[in-house]
């Protein structure tokens, strides 16, 4: 019997830590299955938000969007998927009448001890790299610290032996067990984190739609890019920051439709970064660089590369606020015989302004921002819109 100050403590009976525990890991189960299914919208549905995407600072699309989301080439909530799957079977098996209340517990606090690590890990990343945090990831990191608890507890209240002891015991126990089941679960769980690190397919690699020589591009009467019909039945005119991942998506699925339709949809591109430096609608540091981007995406306008460096550019990350002019010129196939261009020169900066004075005093307050027949429409573009260009012979 435990003592606590000089009075016993009596445990509660071992079903009731039991069952709590074993709740816990189903709910974690369940949170990690909504965020793996997040995930991969917020990569292939170019109509999704999730409902926790409140702000800046409290975004769970932001989180999915940011290289921290893979780990070992697979997203972070799949690992999350596999990983409670893993302690769901671990508390099923100590759950067993022969388990007798101490085995594979001290296997489930280490475990649980891993995963609350890494959960701080993930917490100092949205904090110091991202800048936002995922609440549902949140919900993540309290469960593997709860569970946590409850395992040192069950231990604390059954457990005679110390950690390390008890985990030699516990896999003496899976190895002992008199059904194949226990070796295979731990060969079968091997087996899709090795599957997982190798085959798992990579949605989260958003690849621009290859420029045909069958597409049309050329400059309105205005100087802005477009690509498609000459004569279209719908024209969208996009303004887009080349640091925002919304942008990227939709210009990519807009470039696809162009492909589809070369004879029905018109892409008109212009420039409207998020840079707090360039832009009156940013009031504070955001999407740094991304006025340079767009200076060079105009640069390479000039030299009859603007597509090229767009696709390009939605592939840079600049997150480090370095630039590098003439690997960029190179990737979109500019040739590059003398110094670097001077991107800040008065036609290049004209040009952006005047993309920006228009995209403001039509009232886009983010990107993208899409205006179709005189209506500016903010962040996606109604289906019913589209239906015109689908639908018509």
């Amino acid at each position: 019997m435990l003592k606590r100050k000089g009075h016993p403590v009596i445990p509660l009976p071992f079903p009731v830590y039991y069952w709590q525990a074993f709740a816990l890991a189903f709910l974690g189960l369940a949170d990690a299955v909504y965020l793996s299914i997040s995930h991969y919208r917020v990569y292939t549905d170019i109509g999704y938000k999730s409902f926790c995407a409140i702000s800046k600072a409290i975004n769970c699309d932001t989180v999915s969007q940011s290289p921290y989301s893979i780990l070992l080439r697979a997203p972070v909530p799949v690992w999350g998927v596999l990983g409670y799957a893993w302690i769901i079977a671990l508390i099923g098996y100590a759950g067993s009448r022969d388990a007798g209340r101490q085995r594979l517990w001290a296997a489930v606090l280490l475990t649980l001890l891993l995963y609350s690590l890494y959960s701080i890990a993930l917490g100092v990343i949205s904090a110091v790299l991202i800048h936002s945090y995922c609440l549902m990831c949140i919900v993540s990191y309290a469960i593997n610290l709860m569970l946590l608890f409850y395992a040192w507890l069950i231990r604390r209240r059954f457990a005679e032996n110390g950690v390390f002891s008890d985990l030699r015991l516990d896999i003496g126990y899976i190895w002992r067990q008199k059904r194949i089941s226990g070796v295979c679960l731990i060969s079968g769980f091997i087996t899709v984190a090795a599957l997982m690190m190798t085959l798992f397919p990579t949605y989260w690699i958003l690849s621009p739609p290859p420029l045909s020589e069958n597409i049309r591009t050329g400059v309105t009467a205005d100087g802005h890019p477009w690509i498609g019909a000459a004569s279209p039945i719908l024209e969208i005119t996009e303004f887009m920051d080349y640091q925002c991942f919304q942008c990227k998506k939709m210009d990519y699925f807009l470039r696809q439709l162009v492909l589809e339709h070369p004879d029905k949809l018109r892409l008109i591109h212009r420039q409207f970064p998020m840079d707090n430096k360039i832009n009156p609608v940013v009031t504070e540091p955001f999407h740094v660089g991304s006025a340079a981007m767009s200076l060079l995406a105009i640069f390479a306008q000039s030299k009859g590369k603007f597509w090229e460096m767009n696709d390009v550019l939605f592939n840079t990350d600049i997150s480090k606020g370095v630039i590098n002019i003439p690997d960029l010129m190179r990737k979109a196939g500019i040739e590059d015989s003398g110094p670097a261009p001077n991107i800040y020169a008065p036609q290049y900066m004209t040009a952006l302004w005047t993309d920006i004075r228009e995209g403001v005093t039509l009232g886009v307050t983010g990107t993208p921002g899409f205006l179709i027949d005189g209506h500016l429409y903010e962040g996606e573009i109604p289906p019913k819109i589209l239906e015109k260009i689908l639908t018509s012979p």
